[in-house]
């Protein structure tokens, strides 16, 4: 049982709480911990690589749903291409709806911009 670790030293060492390591749990992102003994729950050196790796994708702007699609692939092919791979195309489909915001807002601000020249242009004028 020396690989196995306590739910208290699985979140000390990953940076996490406990809280959040159950919810993972429940949306399928880590594995059902161990029960041994007394119905304690114990976690591999796995869950701690696991949670090690979602934080990281959490960091590239990935959503706890894109990373549920991808994290499997980083314990399954050991090179990281599959999953490198998809991660790639979601960061461009990010890039991609940032850009289309990025132009809506400046379409936002043009228009804005413009109707406080229109009300700026009658005040002058109302005040001549």
């Amino acid at each position: 049982m020396n690989d196995l670790m306590r739910i208290g030293e699985l979140t000390e060492r990953a940076g996490v709480s406990q809280r959040t390591v159950r919810y993972y749990e429940s949306i399928g992102l880590l594995p059902p911990s161990e029960r041994e003994g007394h119905g304690h729950h114990y976690y591999t050196e796995e869950a701690l690589a696991r949670l090690r790796k979602i934080d990281q994708l959490k960091k590239l702007g990935l959503s706890l749903e894109e990373i549920g699609e991808v994290i499997d692939l980083y314990f399954i092919d050991p090179s990281g291409i599959q999953p490198k791979q998809k991660v790639l195309t979601m960061l461009r489909k990010h890039l991609a709806e940032a850009d289309h915001k990025i132009s809506s807002l400046q379409q936002f601000r043009a228009e804005l911009q413009a109707n406080i020249e229109r009300f700026e242009r009658f005040l002058e004028a109302a005040q001549q």
